[in-house]
């Protein structure tokens, strides 16, 4: 399993929200680039990093600050937000970039998942099923569906992709625990690898998500407010290792 810290970016500044609500930002730092070879050099082996803007416009918006990421750290990043088109998907993967994360065109354009997996590859294409009351929200988590995420999470699998970012939106920021439930559904119910968000924010909660066999843990607001510090949180994970 990996641990993965999150950088969310909104207007080029490194952000947190709670629950999902842009009018409930806390700003951590104006330096995204320096966040991110903070995180590297604490131990970090992947950034996950999403520009909110991005999801909220329907294009990538903070680019510019994605490339000096991208040129800066020597750990695999991914990136999501706004990646809705065929064009968009190749400029930021052609950045070095190693995963695109797509969220709205999943929902909305299921035929381009498709055609990105058979393009780029399925390493290089993650889905992010970002759920409400285990149905899927789009556009930023602004507009709720009548999807339920395990059913579109199989459909993904059909269309080729082998991983998902699986966010519980209530838990977004909270500080309080996952929803050990729902990712465990995920895990056994997709056979997909499945990289869990939302609420981790406790050595313990890394043991129980090792436990249920998640690939990887999307960790934001714990590590930002201090809750959880990066070293611990590696620590936790090798203490689950078998052997």
């Amino acid at each position: 399993m990996e641990i993965i810290p999150a950088i969310d970016l909104r207007w080029g500044r490194c952000v947190r929200l709670y629950q999902g609500s842009f009018e409930k930002e806390t700003v951590f730092s104006d330096d995204p680039l320096g966040i991110a070879l903070r995180w590297q050099e604490l131990g970090a082996r992947r950034l996950h990093i999403v520009d909110l803007d991005g999801a909220l416009e329907g294009k990538p918006m903070n680019l510019g600050v994605i490339n000096g990421i991208a040129a800066i750290v020597d750990i695999p990043i991914q990136v999501g937000g706004g990646i809705r088109t065929m064009s968009i998907a190749q400029r930021v993967l052609g950045m070095g970039v190693a995963r695109i994360v797509l969220g709205t065109s999943a929902v909305e354009k299921p035929n381009l998942v498709k055609r990105l997996c058979k393009r780029f590859g399925s390493e290089a294409v993650v889905v992010s099923l970002d759920a409400r009351d285990g149905k899927v929200a789009v556009k930023g988590w602004k507009e709720s569906t009548s999807v339920q995420a395990l059913e579109l999470a199989r459909e993904m699998a059909l269309l080729g992709i082998k991983r998902l970012v699986y966010t519980d939106i209530s838990r977004d920021g909270t500080l309080t625990e996952p929803n050990f439930a729902a990712i465990e559904e995920m895990v056994k119910g997709t056979g997909l690898a499945i990289l869990a968000s939302g609420g981790i924010s406790s050595s313990e909660h890394i043991r129980r998500l090792a436990a249920i066999g998640v690939e990887g843990a999307i960790i934001g607001s714990a590590l930002y407010r201090g809750t959880l510090a990066l070293p611990d949180a590696l620590i936790a994970l090798e203490d689950s290792t078998p052997g």
